[in-house]
């Protein structure tokens, strides 16, 4: 059979879309299954997510440095492996520790995955990046609908159940894998972008592609928590779990309804505004839950996070591929997506420390003036560099 001599983006969305969905069944239970069954403590509970993200942190890396120096096929197939035959095994084994032990290994070839499925979808020539991207962000949440609205009832069937239907998710990845990606990447065609006056600059841009990465890590330590302590938050509030993923699945709904529509804001924003603008929103979400004591304010918060969330977080790997050099697309995606591990290693932990000596309320308005912090260093950057170009 000849060689296809590019990757379509159907296949790069789809594997985005099978990765995220067998994801989907794992980190929402996480918390909740070591606490509730394997009767855990939540600071156990955070430490094993801690080192689950470490795994990605270097799943991250790893997977751009051999895209870049490697090969891409043999990468994106020797992640999707690992990370399959440890959730395969999960069926089997899912006892404290070795449950622990085995999402190390999940961690570690999604964190991979991530980084290879950007790569690839870097290279994608015919399309605008800022588009590619947007419709990769659709992928992935169409899988949390997926993932998300299933866990909640298959929990009540057993956990193995649970790991026997994220097998099948991640064994038809690795099918997809094998059949569709050992394809030539080439780089991309720059002309194709409209490309800000950023990329004129690297050497002033570097600082402002490591700022972009701290403010990705503050976004995923805020964002991990509704992953993490948010889940046992409401079930202490006599919210059910199902409840809980049923938040998720409403995410997801929305960001594939909206951001059709967000992606029609391309002409009129620039892509760094629109950043400002989304991020200054899922902040404010954080804010808003110091005062939310029900489900009903629960559901409307996260209405304005997912609005904040659509906005800002689908463009940022797009800005960081338009500000750097392509022919290193698979570190900086690696560095992009190590800071989203950082960010998600940090966030249990941080959660988990804050609340027992201030609170929720505490926890609620430190991370939003974290993000606030970051986000204002990110745009005075920005506007810096512009004056200096005048």
């Amino acid at each position: 059979m000849q060689q296809a001599k590019e990757i379509k983006l159907k296949w790069v969305v789809s594997a985005s879309f099978l990765n995220n969905t067998g994801a989907s069944f794992l980190w929402p239970l996480t918390t909740v299954y070591m606490h509730n069954y394997l009767h855990e403590s939540l600071a156990t509970a955070g430490v094993v997510l801690f080192f689950m993200s470490c795994a990605m942190i270097l799943g991250n890396y790893l997977g751009g440095w051999l895209f870049d120096h490697w090969s891409p096929y043999k990468t994106a197939l020797t992640s999707v492996s690992i990370a399959t035959v440890a959730v395969v095994a999960l069926i089997f084994f899912h006892s404290w520790p070795i449950f622990a032990v085995l999402l190390m290994f999940v961690g570690f070839g999604d964190g991979a995955n991530i980084t290879v499925i950007n790569a690839y979808a870097a290279s994608i020539k015919g399309h605008k990046v800022r588009y590619i991207f947007n419709v990769l962000y659709m992928a992935l949440n169409l899988g949390v609908v997926v993932g998300t609205l299933l866990v909640g009832f298959l929990m009540s069937l057993g956990v193995t159940v649970v790991f026997a239907v994220t097998s099948i998710c991640y064994a038809l990845f690795l099918l997809l894998t094998i059949t569709t990606f050992n394809v030539p990447v080439p780089k991309r065609n720059r002309k194709l972008d409209s490309i800000a006056v950023e990329t004129k600059a690297p050497v002033r841009t570097s600082s402002l592609v490591w700022l972009i990465c701290v403010l990705v890590i503050s976004t995923y330590l805020s964002y991990t928590l509704w992953e993490s302590v948010m889940a046992v938050h409401l079930t202490n509030m006599h919210i059910p779990f199902y409840a809980y993923s049923l938040l998720w699945t409403m995410n997801g709904i929305i960001i594939l309804v909206g951001q059709p529509l967000v992606n029609k804001l391309e002409p009129y924003l620039k892509i760094d505004r629109q950043i400002e603008i989304g991020i200054t929103i899922f902040a404010l979400s954080f804010f808003l839950l110091i005062f939310a004591d029900s489900f009903v304010w629960f559901i409307v918060d996260f209405i304005i996070l997912t609005i904040g969330e659509m906005m800002g977080l689908p463009s940022i790997p797009a800005w960081i591929d338009q500000l750097t050099n392509p022919a290193q697309t698979g570190k900086y995606q690696g560095i992009m997506n190590m800071s989203i591990s950082v960010g998600r290693a940090i966030g249990p932990l941080y959660g988990g420390m804050i609340i027992d000596g201030f609170g929720y309320q505490s926890l609620f308005l430190s991370v939003t003036v974290i993000m606030g912090i970051c986000l204002l260093l990110v745009m005075q950057n920005v506007r810096h560099i512009r004056k200096n170009q005048g």
